[in-house]
């Protein structure tokens, strides 16, 4: 998600969570077990590990379990073997969306994708067809209330930030994903917390909606991200942020 509709949605998402809890645990648990499989059980020498281990942490997951998604990953326990896709496609109003999915079943899960696609306006695309209206960085969103802006922006630059946007009344600093460890490292270390902190796509364009396309869009991200397999959902929107309360009735 991009703008005010991604800083709109996490505080929708943070008021569900409890709700989800198991089933956010067992996307972090892939996440973990996979980045150790690639790049080994050190935190210390894999970035992609520290950063779903510190997520897991975020959310409250035991230690144990983390640990023992770890060691599923490096073969020292044994565990299932997940497969990484990225799909492409359209949500209503020609929205482009990013789908990122960790699966046992890849002909499975493409199948319920394009399904969740086609029942709320959109369609699944081939590979290509979006992924050039994004761009890979390192984003951190951190809340008005708990910082300075003047000092937050001084920070940011000098840790080596690409820019810093305000969205709302929250802040975004957008990184280059090499730069994305030693700018988060900059702002914890100043004692700010982050709400969200991830190597993202970000988008460069936008598309308003409103009225029931922006109804369909969100039907979409909410689907998509309630689907066990998938990880993470970026799209190119832009609504009203009196569209995500709508949701709810």
């Amino acid at each position: 998600m991009s703008g005010h509709s991604k800083w709109a949605g996490i505080k929708h998402k943070k008021a569900v969570v409890d709700a989800k809890r198991g089933q956010l645990f067992t996307k972090l648990i892939k996440e973990i077990t996979v980045s150790a499989r690639l790049g080994g059980g050190d935190i210390a020498t894999n970035p992609r590990l520290r950063t779903a281990v510190q997520a897991a942490r975020a959310a409250n997951m035991p230690h144990e379990n983390i640990q023992r998604a770890i060691k599923k990953g490096t073969g020292e326990l044994p565990g299932v073997s997940y497969e990484e896709a990225r799909y492409e496609g359209y949500g209503s109003g020609g929205v482009a969306v990013l789908v990122d999915i960790l699966t046992d079943n890849k002909n499975r899960t493409t199948s319920e994708v394009r399904h969740i696609f086609s029942k709320t306006g959109g369609s699944l695309g081939d590979p290509g067809c979006v992924s050039w209206m994004f761009e890979k960085k390192g984003l951190i969103t951190i809340e008005q209330s708990v910082a300075d802006e003047d000092e937050i922006i001084a920070l940011a630059l000098e840790a080596g930030a690409e820019d810093v946007r305000r969205q709302d009344d929250a802040y975004e600093i957008i990184t280059a994903p090499g730069d994305f460890e030693k700018v988060k490292e900059a702002v914890v270390a100043r004692g700010y917390p982050t709400v969200l902190a991830e190597i993202s796509m970000i988008t460069k364009t936008t598309v308003k909606l409103e009225g029931k396309q922006a109804h369909q869009i969100l039907k979409l991200v909410e689907m998509l991200e309630d689907h066990d397999d998938v990880q993470h959902v970026y799209a190119n929107y832009d609504v009203p942020e009196e569209a995500f309360a709508e949701m709810d009735k």
